[in-house]
């Protein structure tokens, strides 16, 4: 897999949520997304910059445009140094939640994405990496 366009963002109010989604929009039009697949992955990136902003208290977004073969996609990293989640696979499941949402936010994401993959050790913070291919 090569990697074109590569940009770090960070994510420490809520005003960044906006320049993210517009940042993933921009690289998700540049590669030829169609507007479902750029609707798909924009909202997904904005419940996972949210809840990393919420439950991680911000953190680091890694922007890139990828290419496997000849596919294109968008690729995206979310990184924090909050508490970490204690049980992935009960935070995966739809309804779970620690705070007052409706328990959307990464199965959600999860269903809207290509690839999914999540890491976190509480106490140390979370990652998550989606990506969105281009024609999937």
């Amino acid at each position: 897999m090569t990697t074109n366009i590569r940009e770090q963002l960070s994510i420490r109010q809520e005003r960044d949520l906006i320049i993210c989604r517009n940042r993933v929009k921009e690289a998700a039009v540049k590669i030829g997304m169609g507007i479902v697949n750029q609707t798909k992955l924009i909202t997904a990136v904005s419940e996972l910059a949210r809840n990393m902003l919420i439950y991680g208290g911000g953190g680091n977004v890694l922007l890139e445009t990828v290419t496997r073969g000849r596919e294109q996609g968008v690729q995206i990293v979310f990184e924090d140094k909050g508490p970490g989640i204690a049980d992935i696979n009960k935070a995966m499941q739809d309804g779970f939640t620690t705070g007052k949402s409706m328990g959307m936010g990464l199965p959600g994401a999860r269903r809207l994405v290509s690839e999914f993959f999540i890491e976190s050790t509480v106490g140390i913070g979370t990652t998550v990496k989606i990506i969105k291919w281009k024609n999937g």
